[in-house]
């Protein structure tokens, strides 16, 4: 990207999305998809309030709605050339939730910014729940 000089001199990114030969728009469904997929990159994650997983497992075994579940637990705001982000999210207990959640932020800042091209100007993470998986694995037996 280069830089550019504003009127009152300071310096700002040009955005990759608007060049001289076009503009390109990005859907926040995609912005969506793209955080929400970063996000569970992450161990120790899941994207959701706990309702949100139970309805998600349900909806996914129907065909064609369960394409969603990348973006559950996940609302953004998407400008021309920025976006900002809210997750909704369960950590694994025994997990230290603020370092989960900074490196959620950290993944999900870097995978929108070089996979989509808008500025990310705040990840903000709502830890909705806590999850035991040696619970669920008993469980599912």
């Amino acid at each position: 990207m280069s830089a550019q000089t504003t009127d009152n001199g300071r310096q700002h990114q040009q955005s990759p999305l608007k060049t001289e030969r076009g503009a390109t728009t990005i859907q926040d469904s995609v912005v969506s998809q793209v955080a929400g997929i970063a996000a569970q990159e992450v161990e120790g994650i899941r994207m959701g309030s706990s309702t949100t997983q139970t309805v998600g497992s349900i909806m996914s075994a129907v065909p064609g709605v369960g394409s969603q579940s990348e973006s559950r637990g996940v609302s953004v705001e998407v400008g021309e050339v920025e976006a900002a982000v809210d997750l909704s999210m369960s950590v694994e207990y025994g997990r230290i939730i603020h370092q989960i959640a900074e490196t959620v932020r950290t993944n999900v800042i870097r995978r929108v910014e070089s996979l989509v091209g808008l500025r990310v100007t705040e990840v903000n993470i709502t830890v909705s729940d806590i999850f035991f998986p040696q619970q669920e694995q008993q469980q599912e037996q």
